[in-house]
């Protein structure tokens, strides 16, 4: 669906993104995961035709971004980082709006609209003007425009941001409803909803992917295993629940964490795996009638490799970075290009 090759994209002389190559298939839901300034919402314009790159090659569905942009366009639903929609226009006449700048048929106008309404849960405000929404149902009319014509690809620049957690819940489950059928491309700088979100995730630092993979396939590869937090009721059977955690298939090491409760029979524990084992220690676990009260994995540990790997956005990382782009013979900067409007 996405064929990105040697994306290379300057803002005078300073490198935004590249070199930066992916491929994602039809169907999937991706994330770019970087911090601010990584190169997430510039590689996102590109994709969206609506920057143009510096040098490399973008396709989507088989058309080059540079070459076909018109036809590119047709077939993208785009969400920049703040909505563009019009505060005095009623959702419904946005949206009406929109569909007909993005070429529906005055036929089709009406089932377009209103399936875009009802996928994104707008329909009860379609009377409201949108100056009168919340933050988060902004964001919603924002998502509808980008499908009311019914592209074959989504992108999304940070559509949880601002968004309380209740929203931040919805937003997930929404992003998630528009796959399958749809190519979604989502970015972010938390790591915990995109990878709640997505298939899989490309992680950008200093405008390049630097990893990519499931969270899993991350985890093992990035922290070389993972770790599982767990809290039981063991009564006086605390022993023998550490014995079982032991012969856990995949398990490498059990600690007991001290001071958690003890006196009311219940255990903490920190596992050492090589692999997610937490299925397997919740059936083990249930099965010998132990109460599992928390199962988690450690995130926090592959937030921090995530936060080393995406790397500041500026300072030291940086300026290596950049030397060794150079040494790679990377191309050289080129004059700022706008894109067709």
């Amino acid at each position: 669906m996405i064929e990105i090759r040697d994306l290379f994209k300057y803002y005078g002389d300073r490198r935004a993104v590249g070199p930066l190559s992916a491929t994602i298939e039809k169907g999937e839901i991706v994330g770019l995961l970087g911090l601010n300034g990584a190169g997430k919402t510039t590689t996102l314009r590109v994709l969206a035709c609506d920057l143009l790159p510096t040098s490399g090659s973008v396709k989507v569905a088989g058309l080059d971004v540079v070459e076909q942009p018109h036809e590119v366009r047709k077939r993208i639903g785009y969400l920049p980082d703040t909505p563009p929609v019009y505060p005095e226009m009623t959702v419904e006449e946005y949206l009406r709006f929109a569909a007909k700048l993005r070429g529906v048929p005055a036929d089709k106008l009406d089932e377009r609209v209103g399936d875009a309404m009802e996928l994104t849960e707008t329909l009860a405000e379609r009377d409201q003007r949108i100056g009168t929404l919340s933050h988060g149902f902004r964001q919603r009319v924002g998502i509808a425009q980008a499908i009311v014509h019914e592209p074959e690809l989504v992108v999304l620049d940070e559509p949880i941001s601002g968004l309380d957690p209740v929203q931040i819940v919805e937003m997930r489950d929404l992003v998630r409803s528009l796959g399958g059928e749809r190519t979604v491309v989502v970015s972010s700088h938390i790591l915990g909803e995109i990878s709640e979100t997505c298939d899989r995730i490309f992680v950008i630092g200093n405008g390049e992917i630097v990893a990519s993979g499931t969270e899993a396939e991350l985890s093992s590869r990035l922290l070389k295993g993972m770790r599982v937090e767990l809290t039981l009721r063991v009564g006086d059977r605390a022993r023998e629940a550490e014995a079982l955690l032991v012969e856990v298939a995949g398990v490498d090491q059990v600690e007991a964490v001290e001071g958690v409760e003890r006196g009311k029979g219940i255990q903490s524990f920190l596992l050492h795996a090589q692999r997610d084992v937490r299925e397997a220690v919740a059936q083990a676990l249930v099965g010998a009638g132990f109460g599992v009260l928390e199962l988690s994995r450690g995130e926090r540990e592959l937030e921090s490799v995530f936060l080393e790997l995406s790397g500041p956005a500026d300072g030291k990382k940086k300026k290596k970075k950049k030397k060794r782009a150079a040494a790679d013979d990377a191309p050289p900067p080129a004059p700022q290009q706008e894109a067709e409007s």
